[in-house]
């Protein structure tokens, strides 16, 4: 897995000051995408666990609320692979900084209808990820004023709450 960038303080991406990892690699290409040059899968530099380490480092700070996973496509199969570890060693360390990923997969369609059922490796994101920011960018849809999200169809998505409830929670982010 490569990685485009690492923000240490993100204000845009989620509650409070987070760390944002930005993913290298997209299959979903959507129109007016932010980020386009992480689409390719081999763009920007090697995930590894000295990344991991400097992740870990930047999020052991008060302020720092959580970690942010974006991208390119945090979801797709060969960085679910990659950000694994990542994660659970977040969620080990510090239990109660948040997660969030972003995602142009639909949460009940795709992440949990497919991608859960088929990879261990989602099962093992889902059990430590609290929001998914889901579904694809939508030119059309693109509003500014919308908070954490960029059109009108993405979802602010309570993962823990809405696997308990077998429904989908928003998440409260006032």
């Amino acid at each position: 897995m490569h990685y485009a960038t690492i923000k240490p303080c993100d204000v845009a991406n989620g509650p409070g000051i987070r760390v944002s990892l930005f993913v290298s690699g997209c299959n979903h290409h959507c129109k007016g995408c932010f980020n386009e040059i992480a689409w390719n899968f081999e763009y920007g530099n090697e995930f590894n666990q000295k990344t991991i380490d400097s992740i870990l480092e930047d999020l052991d700070k008060d302020y720092i609320e959580g970690l942010s996973l974006l991208g390119g496509e945090p979801l797709e199969h060969a960085n679910q692979k990659g950000l694994v570890e990542l994660v659970k060693q977040v969620k080990e360390r510090f239990p109660n900084k948040t997660i969030w990923c972003y995602t142009g997969f639909d949460f009940e369609k795709d992440v949990m209808g497919k991608m859960y059922n088929n990879w261990e490796e989602t099962k093992q994101l889902i059990d430590n990820i609290d929001v998914i920011v889901d579904g694809k960018f939508e030119m059309e849809n693109k509003n500014p004023s919308l908070q954490f999200r960029g059109s009108s169809n993405q979802r602010l998505i309570d993962v823990r709450k809405s696997r308990q409830e077998n429904k989908i929670i928003w998440a409260n982010v006032s």
